[in-house]
């Protein structure tokens, strides 16, 4: 067979049959996020990028919703249900559909190990293309206590023993089981039609392939990874692991790629978030699924930001939030306690601070003034407020939707903008001021001595 997996179709087997009683949740295990995607997902993208040319994702009964995400995260998977609970095999067999395709590579993934990487799954499928019929992961435990244990001679995995069902000298051995494994194409089928349940449990399970294909006369791999990249999640706790984990990649490749970060620790990436060379990100900034943020803009401290787009050069926070359609110019200004959703700014606008805009269009080089906010819910409908190049908004404004402030517009201080205002002019609406003279005075003098008691 060719080594080059490219040349080579490949089916992966996701089983997301288990409930996680253990997370304490209403929400199925593997639906729970990390980096803003579901760990059901990380585990999609991740076959997918090591080339899978087919996905089947076996749930359990009664499973719509990790049905729903599976084909939002990925176009095309195709589900199986394993209506009973007998085991990794039983569940890996419930895609036999699938298995008798044809394909020339099989992987069995897990959706709640969701830092499994794509090189690690193509490392699995260059195995196979080098003659192996089973390809086992293991991964050295520094304890490795309740871990299936690898038995191997060289590099070649001669079975899998339970640690329940281990010897004493098995137990010894630190080469644990990850639980993922590649299995040939032509021999799948066959390999787990013969996995009986000859077990305590009576299940089938897929730790017994490996075995079953020596004995098949087959070849059989094993190779290995970090720990930290194949483990499981089980609990909330492990949970919080794995996000740690994640982040951290998030942020060691970022900055790799010219990402300047203050406090590494303290910066939330999603799992697609982008940003661009000579970004700086201050600390404690949180970036939401679907953010773009282009070379050399600044994300100033305490800022969160969602589904948005940073322009070239700009300035954002500290204390910011852009909210899903926020589209930032070139060289755009946001200051502190700002708060802006489904608006777009040209290049060179400024919003410095104390200000909200919503469902708006704010053109180049204008100036957005201290709490200046765009009234765009009616109660039943949003409505769009447009402010053109150049317009001038005075502090304490409130721009009814919808409006228009044309090219060059001013408004003053104080006023609220409910017709349209046209390029060039003034639009002031206030009430008239009046002075009472001697009032304070008065005042003051009547209240003086209530104050001392």
């Amino acid at each position: 067979m060719p080594d080059d997996n490219t040349a080579r179709s490949c089916l992966a087997i996701v089983l997301a049959a288990g409930e996680g009683t253990r997370m304490k949740s209403a929400l199925p295990k593997v639906l729970h996020r990390i980096a803003g995607r579901s760990m059901l997902g990380h585990v999609l993208s991740a076959v997918h990028d090591a080339g899978a040319t087919h996905v089947g994702v076996v749930i359990g009964p009664d499973r719509d919703d990790v049905a729903i995400e599976a084909q939002a995260a990925m176009s095309g998977a195709e589900i199986f249900v394993q209506r009973e609970r007998l085991g990794t095999a039983h569940a890996v067999l419930a895609a036999s559909a699938a298995l008798g395709r044809g394909h020339n590579d099989v992987i069995v993934a897990f959706a709640d190990t969701p830092l499994v990487t794509a090189a690690t799954f193509a490392r699995l499928r260059a195995a196979l293309g080098e003659g192996a019929a089973v390809v086992g992961l293991g991964f050295e435990a520094p304890d490795p206590t309740g871990y299936g244990r690898m038995i191997v001679a060289g590099d070649t995995l001669e079975g899998i023993v339970e640690h329940k069902d281990a010897t004493e000298a098995q137990r010894r051995i630190t080469l644990c089981n990850a639980g993922l494994l590649a299995i040939s194409g032509r021999y799948a089928l066959d390999i787990l039609s013969r996995i009986g349940d000859a077990n305590a449990q009576k299940e089938f399970y897929l730790t017994d392939a490996p075995a079953i294909a020596r004995a098949m006369g087959l070849v059989t791999r094993v190779l290995t990874a970090p720990e930290s990249e194949v483990q499981g999640v089980n609990d909330r706790v492990q949970l919080a692991a794995a996000e740690a984990a994640m982040q951290s990649r998030l942020r060691t490749a970022a900055m790799r790629a010219g990402v300047t970060m203050l406090d590494p620790s303290s910066v939330f990436l999603s799992h697609d978030t982008k940003l661009g060379r000579d970004v700086i990100v201050e600390p404690q900034v949180f970036f939401g699924p679907k953010v773009i943020v282009e070379d050399g803009a600044v994300i100033h401290a305490c800022s969160h930001l969602e589904g948005a787009r940073v322009g070239a050069g700009a300035s954002v926070g500290p204390f910011a939030r852009l909210r899903p359609g926020t589209d930032l110019g070139a060289k755009v200004k946001v200051g502190n306690f700002v708060e802006i959703k489904a608006t777009t700014l040209g290049k060179g606008a400024k919003v410095s601070h104390l200000t909200y805009l919503g469902d708006a269009a704010v053109g180049a080089e204008a100036n957005i003034g201290a709490g200046t906010i765009t009234c765009n819910y009616d109660g039943y409908a949003k409505n769009r407020t447009v402010i053109g190049d150049g317009a001038f908004i005075g502090s304490n404004s409130s721009l009814v939707a919808p409006v228009t402030v044309a090219t060059g517009g001013y408004v003053g201080s104080g006023t609220v903008v409910t017709k349209d205002v046209p390029s060039g002019a003034l639009a002031v609406g206030r009430a008239r001021q009046t002075n009472i003279e001697g009032w304070a005075d008065a005042f003051h003098a009547r209240n003086r001595d209530r104050k001392k008691t």
